[in-house]
């Protein structure tokens, strides 16, 4: 059977219910993603693509499977409805009426005052997920340091010309003077962040896009939000949203009184090298002809911006 016919077959589970649609969502880079149109609720579905082997990014099951552990917690996730294990394998879930737009390099443009909403609200959110224990999660037993995280994103930047993303050798040894000791692991999203957070008007009720999820310091995924806080981070390639919460309002929010976030300048830098590290391999690609996208040419000004910021938070 088609994937299509699978999908049929299986969420046929009420007679008085027609499929009517089966049709593929723009996205989805690890994974096809459509979405399914009954006569009553609506599904979305993620599946492994055709000839590709279900690890990493493409491994539908493991998503599956952090979504349904966090099902009865206070984490908003998506219902999974149905999971099929033969390859290619496949999950679906509720599909949930919102937005999901990051404020600072999304299209459409999000109306200040409700991107500002939004951020707070996500900041006090992303303490719901971490006090979840990973060990309650099958597949989180392996825990990431700051020093193996620093280290995954060492050999993504060297994979990089290095006049694609000038400075970040340095910015690298600054990091690696450094390290952070590790708190107790939490569970980690991966990329948390507005583009990956269903709003209803202000408030969040899908985190969605769980391709990277893991055990790990606490800090690194706060770090990667704080990076999207500011639209300055991004010249060419994104946008100035004025009144947005600073980088100390979203900490306090997350904190919620709570106590102080060791090294965070440390974790801020690190996600800043992240994103420098990511379209320089996207800018990588495109010039050797792998991924053609003019867009690609405008990376440049927002990689030398990243670097710079992120080494004037260690160097001084």
């Amino acid at each position: 059977m088609t994937l299509e016919q699978r999908v049929r077959h299986r969420l046929r589970t009420d007679p008085d219910i027609e499929i009517t649609g089966f049709e593929t969502l723009p996205g989805g880079h690890s994974g096809l993603t459509y979405r399914v149109t009954t006569t009553g609720p609506e599904f979305v579905v993620k599946a492994v693509p055709e000839g590709r082997r279900p690890v990493g990014r493409h491994d539908m099951l493991r998503q599956a499977r952090v979504m349904r552990a966090l099902a009865g917690t206070d984490v908003p996730v998506p219902r999974i409805v149905a999971v099929d294990d033969a390859e290619p394998a496949w999950f679906a879930m509720e599909f949930v009426t919102g937005e999901s737009l990051e404020p600072v390099l999304d299209d459409p443009a999000v109306e200040p005052t409700l991107a500002a909403a939004r951020m707070r609200r996500a900041a006090e959110v992303l303490p719901r997920l971490h006090a979840v224990d990973p060990g309650s999660v099958p597949g989180a037993e392996t825990a990431l340091t700051p020093a193996d995280e620093l280290a995954r994103w060492a050999r993504t930047l060297g994979a990089v010309p290095p006049e694609l993303v000038a400075g970040g050798e340095r910015l690298l040894d600054l990091l690696g003077r450094t390290i952070p000791e590790p708190v107790p692991p939490t569970l980690v999203h991966g990329d948390y962040r507005l583009g990956n957070i269903i709003a209803a008007g202000t408030e969040p009720v899908a985190l969605i896009d769980w391709e990277i999820w893991s055990a790990g310091d606490p800090r690194v995924e706060l770090g990667w939000f704080l990076v999207f806080a500011d639209g300055t981070n991004f010249p060419e390639v994104g946008r100035i949203v004025r009144g947005l919460p600073d980088p100390a309002e979203l900490v306090e929010r997350y904190r919620a009184g709570g106590p102080q976030l060791p090294d965070l300048p440390w974790f801020d830098a690190l996600g800043r090298l992240k994103m420098a590290a990511i379209m320089g391999h996207n800018l990588r690609r495109h010039r050797e002809g792998r991924h053609h996208d003019p867009d690609q040419e405008k990376l440049p000004a927002t990689i030398d911006r990243l670097i710079e910021t992120g080494t004037a938070l260690l160097a001084g």
